[in-house]
């Protein structure tokens, strides 16, 4: 991410908790997405956030990478039985099978949804669609906090399950919005809003 023109206001609270979390914010986080790739990534990241802080998930996200075949949905949709178990042994990541399984089924049901709209290009436009088409800038402060979930979420939470995607329920539906940079919600007081909101624009999200 492009570095703000002023550095002089604080960052969003939540990323002064640690170096990992204050990285993520400065680099990632509300970045708009330029590939579908990356936004299937979020997607199995913060389906392992379940249950977690999301710094949990973080420190193992090179870990993931190299046990997830890179968060290629078309490798993992070929994990079977015998995959799973061997992970499930390999300390390193989140050892839980139900989102290892979930994980699998999700990369089956993005290559199906992928089909559906006619190859990769397809697939941001459509995350699009949840808010409209462009990206929502939330014009977050005190008076308008950061919410867990939102309209959009359920929305998206609901078609993506009954497309057969799992663990993709309101409030981790909004975390990978958020992530992705299609919406922006970092406080109008954090030098990164106008760097994300510029970003969109450039990129045509707007």
């Amino acid at each position: 991410m492009l570095a703000p023109t002023s550095l002089s206001l604080p960052r969003c609270p939540w990323a002064e908790r640690s170096e990992l979390l204050r990285d993520f914010h400065d680099h990632e986080w509300g970045e708009p997405v330029a590939e579908a790739s990356i936004l299937f990534e979020y997607l199995v990241l913060h389906t392992f956030q379940l249950g977690f802080d999301f710094p949990v998930v973080l420190k193992r996200r090179e870990a993931f990478r190299e046990l997830l075949a890179g968060f290629d949905p078309v490798r993992l949709a070929r994990f079977g039985e015998d995959d799973i178990a061997e992970l499930m042994q390999d300390a390193r990541i989140i050892r839980n099978r139900r989102k290892l399984e979930g994980t699998v089924q999700n990369a089956q049901a993005w290559l199906k949804l992928e089909q559906e709209l006619g190859g990769e290009t397809g697939l941001l436009p459509f995350f699009y669609e949840y808010v409209g088409g462009k990206t929502v800038d939330n014009q977050r402060s005190e008076l308008n906090p950061v919410p867990l979930s939102s309209p959009e979420s359920e929305a998206m939470s609901k078609d993506l399950k009954r497309r057969g995607f799992v663990m993709t329920g309101p409030m981790t539906c909004y975390n990978i919005l958020q992530t992705a940079g299609i919406v922006n919600d970092h406080l109008l007081t954090c030098p990164w809003h106008a760097t994300c909101h510029n970003l969109a624009i450039a990129e045509g999200r707007t």
